[in-house]
């Protein structure tokens, strides 16, 4: 008899972009053209020093277990750059080196949170931010981002989460934003750091998007010393320096919250790779020039694919402050249309054409505040993310297409209850 599995389990759900590029991958493997703008990574190469220092670590036999706090050397050098690039003191006693950026918002519950605990989520939202917060038992209390303050998190909300959440607790702030492209700005984060100081909650600060501002520049709750003391921020190696592939990421925060997190890495992941840890070294030290240019080229890219989008009936899109990501509103298009904005997402992938698919994901992926939007990602050549938005154009007038896709997925009509 197989043992049944918990609640949990039977309640957790993956991230979507995932799982439309695995359906994209089926249809490319059946002979479907498909513009891929669906998952966030980078279209570059992992930069050439970084490589060579991974390759020459693996040579000289660095293969082996490392500390679980991460090489001190490295611990050093991500102090030393990341400290320069905010005009802070960091210590390397403060740096903890992990497989990813995911991995923190588990070290983050499992620190803090305890069941019955409210921890306030700016929406739209990282799909991965839910399930680590049910691991607790906790509460997640939805704040919904707005256009009207370009998908800035609004201080009131967390005024309101003070005074009437049972059990407040934690906030996740996510600046760069994705799915949006906010940026918050200088003011907001003073303004929660005033709201939450001197009072027991715990703020992670989401930051893989910081070489991506676009308009404004990026904040962190790091640059505020009292701030400081109440935050974790993490950082990747997957977007800066396209290094998805490796798994390499980082935190900040204060020493006995980076101790207690590295427990955690110490009884579950046990160590980042040690030749990883030298690829990023290298990739800190020798290749930011590199790294500037691909976040200039991914600058082009996200104002090339707004300009394509604009002008297309029922979509508006402009330009964001920050990330690769275009997050246009669909809502006039899909009222026309009849069809829930990630129901239009799996039409544009399998049923507007059959032999041409466009594979992006729709808002309400990020929770419900995104109905209405679609997420594209900019992570691909100029050619692509042209083509991609003539075939959008051209998808959207194919009637009949449309209504015989919701004939046999009804439960993607507006309306419709799922």
């Amino acid at each position: 008899m197989e043992p049944g599995l918990s609640h949990f389990a039977q309640g957790l759900r993956t991230e979507t972009a995932f799982d439309v590029l695995a359906l994209a991958k089926r249809l490319i493997a059946r002979g479907k053209q498909v513009f891929e703008l669906q998952i966030g990574d980078s279209p570059f190469d992992t930069p050439s020093n970084a490589k060579a220092a991974g390759i020459a670590a693996i040579k000289a036999g660095d293969t082996h277990y490392g500390p679980s706090a991460g090489v001190s050397t490295f611990r050093a050098t991500i102090a030393q750059t990341l400290g320069a690039e905010l005009g802070i003191s960091i210590d390397a006693e403060e740096v903890l080196v992990a497989n990813g950026a995911k991995i923190f918002e588990t070290f983050f519950c499992e620190a803090f949170l305890n069941p019955g605990d409210g921890v306030l989520v700016f929406s739209p939202h990282f799909p991965t931010y839910p399930p680590n917060i049910a691991r607790r038992g906790a509460r997640m209390v939805v704040a919904p981002l707005r256009a009207e303050r370009q998908f800035r998190p609004d201080p009131e909300d967390v005024r309101r989460f003070l005074a009437n959440d049972p059990s407040p607790k934690a906030i996740f702030l996510n600046s760069p934003h994705n799915p949006t492209g906010g940026v918050a700005t200088s003011g907001d984060i003073q303004a929660i750091g005033q709201m939450i100081e001197e009072k027991d909650i715990a703020l992670f600060s989401d930051e893989p998007y910081y070489q991506m501002v676009w308009e404004g520049a990026h904040v962190s709750p790091l640059q505020f010393p009292k701030l400081r003391e109440q935050t974790v921020a993490c950082y990747t190696f997957s977007k800066s320096y396209s290094m998805s592939g490796w798994r390499l990421g980082f935190s900040i925060a204060p020493r006995k919250i980076t101790q207690a997190m590295a427990k955690m890495a110490n009884t579950t992941t046990s160590c980042a790779p040690p030749f990883i840890q030298a690829a990023g070294d290298a990739a800190l030290r020798l290749d930011q020039g590199e790294r500037d240019r691909q976040m200039a080229a991914f600058g082009g890219k996200v104002r090339l694919l707004i300009q394509n989008l604009q002008g297309i009936p029922g979509v508006e899109a402009v330009v964001p402050h920050g990330t690769f990501y275009a997050f246009p509103d669909v809502r006039a298009l899909c009222t026309r249309l009849g069809i829930k904005s990630h129901g239009l997402a799996l039409y544009l992938l399998e049923a507007a054409d059959d032999s041409i698919g466009l594979a992006c994901l729709g808002g309400e992926c990020f929770g419900e505040a995104g109905q209405g939007f679609l997420r594209f990602s900019c992570a691909g050549s100029d050619e692509v993310l042209v083509n991609a938005m003539s075939f959008f154009r051209e998808a959207i007038t194919r009637t009949e297409r449309i209504d015989a896709f919701l004939q046999e997925r009804p439960h993607f009509r507006i309306g419709a209850t799922n």
